[in-house]
């Protein structure tokens, strides 16, 4: 079991999209408004180091990959598991780039992440997501203890994401509101509570990302085990 207490409110990059996401102040706003689990972007750096960030490039457009950690201007993933509390849990959102496609094995975004991950899930919770299956693998190889999560993009079918995740030999889906038929309305799609129970019969947990506050509740109602978002206060009223 991956959440405790469901549906688990996840703080999407801290404390949601925004001009401080991905940041250290986001990140503890989060805690301060009473979540226990935060969501993080994190993606690697020329010199091979791992920064918290959700696009491939940097404020003024140079790639990542083609800058050294220190240059970023950004928070370094050992920098952020060194400040927050051990208490608090955290949500990986791992950003492969395309270098990953023919860079050396030991230098790809999932072998540079492997010893950070096995160190600090000694300590907390941990969860890791992303759109790589290969990456999942990875992981899911050479880290067994460390729950993993199929990341689909916006209005990927849930008949598509949920079988994958589960034939992944994965342990959650972490699908977009787009694809639960809640904002929009797919005849092609089950009814959300179906596709949740479905989800949990084949031994998976169900992320849902981002519900507005206004519709958390019908989320909630469908069963869903945890919420990324972006209106922190507002859906954590209304679940209240």
């Amino acid at each position: 079991m991956i959440f405790e207490h469901t549906p688990t409110v996840i703080g999407h990059r801290g404390a949601g999209k925004g001009r401080t996401e991905n940041t250290l102040p986001a990140i503890l706003a989060a805690i301060a408004a009473g979540l226990s689990w935060v969501e993080i972007d994190v993606t690697r750096t020329a010199d091979d180091g791992l920064v918290l960030r959700h696009d491939p490039t940097t404020a003024d457009g140079a790639f990542l990959v083609d800058v050294p950690a220190a240059g970023s201007g950004l928070l370094r993933l050992e920098e952020l598991f060194a400040e927050l509390p051990p208490e608090v849990a955290v949500d990986v959102d791992v950003k492969t780039v395309l270098e990953d496609a023919v860079d050396a094995p030991s230098r790809r975004t999932g072998a540079l992440l492997l010893p950070l991950l096995r160190r600090e899930a000694r300590r907390r919770p941990l969860l890791v997501t992303s759109f790589d299956p290969s990456l999942l693998l990875h992981l899911r190889d050479e880290l067994p203890e460390v729950p993993l999560g199929l990341l689909t993009w916006l209005r990927f079918p849930l008949w598509h994401a949920v079988p994958a995740a589960a034939g992944l030999g994965l342990q959650a889906v972490a699908v977009h509101t787009g694809s639960c038929g809640l904002d929009h309305p797919d005849t092609r799609l089950r009814p959300l509570e179906q596709c949740v129970d479905m989800t949990h019969k084949a031994g998976l947990e169900f992320v849902a990302w981002c519900p507005s506050a206004e519709r958390a509740p019908d989320y909630a109602a469908a069963g869903v085990d945890a919420m990324v978002v972006d209106d922190v206060p507002g859906v954590v009223a209304a679940l209240a």
